[in-house]
């Protein structure tokens, strides 16, 4: 999809110089502006004059989400998690710019406020954005006082019934303050493509903003050198520029690289381009920009293509929160996130229903997962009463164009997608929309194709959307992808939302049935269809990804669970208008095979044994069926190997094959009545329960390659503390996530223990909140304590500023405790 851009872009010219080095610098870089706030929850009259009293209010440091606070109520949303997401936020900072900043351009810049964002400067209105997701920036040169103490407040003001899904609220990503000369590289000032790539070498176009905001043309140098992944300077280009006063300009050059280090999936190889304006001898602005050597490409019969190898899309849709940290974006919390789907197989992700941090994609630029980046799930048509159709007239053309220009040099994103399940896919005129945005994406980015996710089949071609997108995006219908591409033989289609099959960890319900609730407000892991109309057994998407060879693969709904939308409980239409909460306390989703708490359910495996190579097996349900003796017990098993043998206590219940053996699940969905789905991805045995042990050895090839064991547990006697980095930095932001499980005097695990645990922590770290995965739990995330879900519970442990030591103890009464230390750096 890549294609040659322009050379030159009028207001310069341009004349190759020799290259030259400038040691003499005089820029400033981004100041991190995320400390020293004060905050305060509702709303007071005359908090953005400069000289409000802000002394009682609480200090805060950003990202800051004030809703993960709660407390959970009846009386919020369940659907949006039955937390504070809306109301009005106020925030307040002083801050002193210095003298010698005299004759420079101050301007602040937000990655992103939930939502309908106000800044004032020293009691003046700077400006307001509506949408929470998107990043942006003022200028306020005019409204500081050099020297002197500068007051910023922003008003955040999120409504009810204003999402889906849980949003968080306040100024929940990061802030900088940024202090440039009057000729500088401005925000997304940097636009790179790979138009020519070959082993031998690879053509890297560089186009630069600049801007003079000087009352005079200005001559300048503009230097450009590309870093290689080893940190070596691998080319350089000088060019002379002249710029025209009030002006920006975009000056473009090509470089080359020899021997191109190509950016993969499982090689995430990134170069780094400097551009640094240099005027009468300084360098007056500095600027780094990442990106990767790749090229990407779609069609019918080769599928998406990375560097020329076709790759199947395993991808995962992703909502934004991070579990009991809420949507306050911390580095570690997401690469955590992203290391647990890669973990389970996962090559892709959907950034469902927004624009993500940028933080995520700068992970994903790291580990090697290529990424959909999603704008809009409303366009004029709304949802839910206070959603971004509300704006849509004003900013959407604003909000897409800025999501694409910060978001456009990352290597991972692959492809743009203009709305999720948008109402006017039933509109005879909703093409024309669809071809607004969709021009829109290719004027400000013409290398990557566009996408939406339609499931009103078949609207979306009766009506002509699906003519007016790139890539064909389809939600929930599996069975028709092929009569879709047999009657559109010029579209390119995939599943952009699959399965959605919902199950909370631990819980198994027998018989194994059909049914949508349970008195116990949890969901059966052995995972039959049990959630909305159009759900189905991610089974089902394996199957017709296997047979509909043309498909790109599939986004499974969704990768880790997310606050609210608790389907099956609460609300089951994903257009539903109003309150969730017939079936509180259910207040997160289900639909995950990976939980709140980052803890994998059963389905993760099944996931992994199609999505990974490294020999595994698995094994369910757990093997704690007092009174139950002599009953039969349904066994699972899932793996990526030829074959699995069961054993129970010793003795061989026979070996099943993985495609021959069927297994039949539960399932309805559309085009496929209520009745029996015959699974050939899951092997099964029908067991009489006697304690012990039930064992699985998988074989490939005649050879025992995996092995997985569940004993019997007797009593909760100890706790296990497990650390997932025993060494973090000493930032005040780096996390270490410790799981907590209850074990029985034997070390076996105890599936059903559900001991309160209080955690406790000394030396140069706090807690920062405490999960279980219960999807009905209203405990406290920010509590020291918490009940042990299923056998397990999650202590999040934040370091300070200080390096040393942190030490973690767990206790639960009746039961020996446990600790472990974490060195900070």
């Amino acid at each position: 999809m890549n294609k040659v851009t322009n050379a030159l872009v009028g207001l310069f010219a341009l004349i190759i110089l020799s290259s030259s080095s400038c040691e003499k610098k005089d820029y400033e870089l981004d100041q991190d502006f995320n400390s020293g706030w004060a905050f305060n929850k509702g709303d007071v009259d005359g908090v953005e004059d400069i000289d409000f009293d802000d002394s009682n209010w609480r200090k805060v440091t950003l990202p800051h989400d004030w809703a993960i606070e709660g407390p959970f109520s009846n009386e919020y949303n369940a659907r949006t998690g039955g937390l504070p997401v809306h109301g009005i936020g106020w925030y307040r900072k002083h801050f002193t710019v210095d003298e010698k900043h005299v004759n420079k351009i101050i301007s602040i810049e937000f990655d992103g406020v939930m939502s309908n964002s106000e800044v004032w400067v020293n009691g003046n209105h700077v400006g307001t954005r509506p949408n929470g997701y998107i990043g942006f920036e003022y200028d306020i040169t005019k409204y500081i006082n050099l020297g002197k103490v500068n007051v910023i407040v922003v008003k955040a003001a999120p409504e009810d019934l204003g999402a889906r899904w849980y949003t968080g609220a306040g100024i929940y990503r990061n802030v900088r303050l940024k202090i440039n000369n009057k000729v500088h590289i401005p925000q997304y000032g940097t636009y790179i493509t790979t138009p020519k790539i070959t082993s031998e070498s690879a053509i890297v176009n560089i186009e630069t903003s600049v801007v003079n905001n000087t009352n005079s043309e200005t001559s300048a140098h503009l230097v450009t050198c590309i870093i290689d992944p080893n940190g070596v300077e691998v080319a350089k280009s000088t060019k002379d520029i002249i710029v025209q006063k009030g002006k920006t300009g975009i000056a473009s050059v090509d470089l080359a690289v020899k021997a191109p280090i190509l950016w993969e999936i499982y090689q995430p190889n990134l170069y780094k381009t400097v551009s640094e304006i240099v005027i009468k001898g300084e360098v007056v602005d500095h600027y780094e920009t990442t990106f990767g050597i790749r090229d990407i490409e779609f069609s019918r019969d080769k599928g998406f293509q990375l560097n020329g190898k076709t790759v199947k899309l395993e991808g995962v849709c992703m909502h934004h929160d991070q579990g009991a940290l809420g949507a306050a974006i911390n580095y570690r919390a997401k690469e955590r996130q992203i290391e647990i789907m890669k973990s389970m197989g996962v090559n892709a992700i959907r950034t469902s229903h927004n624009p993500p941090s940028p933080e995520l994609l700068q992970i994903c630029d790291k580990m090697g997962i290529v990424v959909q980046v999603e704008a809009f799930d409303e366009w004029k048509l709304g949802k839910v009463e206070n959603g971004y159709h509300k704006y849509f007239d004003m900013w959407h053309e604003r909000d897409l164009t800025d999501m694409i220009k910060r978001d456009r040099n990352h290597a991972c994103v692959i492809m743009w997608s203009i709305g999720n399940e948008i109402l006017e896919q039933s509109r005879k005129d909703g093409w024309k929309l669809t071809k607004h945005l969709n021009d829109i994406c290719h004027r400000v980015d013409p290398t990557r194709p566009t996408t939406a996710g339609f499931n009103y089949f078949p609207a979306p071609f009766k009506n002509k959307l699906a003519n007016y997108i790139d890539i064909v995006g389809m939600n929930y219908w599996p069975l028709n992808y092929q009569e879709i591409l047999d009657e559109n033989p010029n579209m390119i289609v995939y599943g952009s939302e699959t399965s959605s099959q919902t199950s909370s960890r631990g819980v198994y319900h027998l018989p194994i049935e059909p049914m949508h609730q349970h008195s116990t407000n949890h969901v059966s892991s052995y995972d039959g269809t049990v959630g909305p109309p159009w759900a189905y057994p991610p089974d089902v998407e394996f199957e017709q990804q296997e047979k509909v060879t043309s498909s790109l693969g599939e986004f499974m709904w969704t990768g880790i669970d997310y606050l609210g939308e608790p389907t099956p409980y609460g609300g089951r239409d994903n257009s539903t208008n109003g309150y969730w909460n017939d079936d509180w306390p259910s207040r997160s989703s289900y639909f995950a095979p990976v939980d709140l708490a980052g803890f994998p359910k059963d389905r993760y495996y099944l996931y992994q044994s199609q999505w990974t190579e490294e020999p595994m097996v698995h094994v369910l349900p757990h093997w704690n069926w007092e009174g139950k003796e002599g009953d039969i017990i349904p066994v699972y098993s899932y793996t990526n190997c030829d074959e699995v043998e069961l054993f129970v206590n010793g003795k061989s219940m026979g070996k099943k094959v993985k495609g021959f053996d069927l297994t039949p699940i539960p399932a309805e969905f559309h085009f496929f009545e209520k009745g029996t789905y015959e699974s050939k991805y899951r092997l099964s045995w029908e067991v009489p329960y006697q304690a012990g042990n039930i064992k699985v050895v998988a074989y490939k090839d005649g050879k025992a390659e995996a092995t997985k064991v569940i004993h019997t547990a007797g009593k909760p006697d100890r706790i296990e503390l497990e650390v997932d980095r025993d060494a973090i930095t000493a930032d005040g932001t780096d996390l270490s996530f410790i799981t907590a499980r209850i074990l029985d005097k034997d070390g076996n695990f105890c599936p059903m223990a559900d001991n309160r645990i209080t955690f406790s922590v000394e030396g140069f770290g706090i807690l920062a909140a405490t999960d279980n995965g219960d999807q009905t739990s209203l405990e406290s995330f920010q509590a020291d304590n918490k009940k042990a879900f299923n056998g397990m519970c999650l202590a999040i442990i934040k370091a300070t500023n200080s390096a040393g030591t942190i030490n973690v103890k767990a206790s639960a009464k009746g039961i020996s405790g446990a600790s472990i230390s974490i060195v900070t750096k």
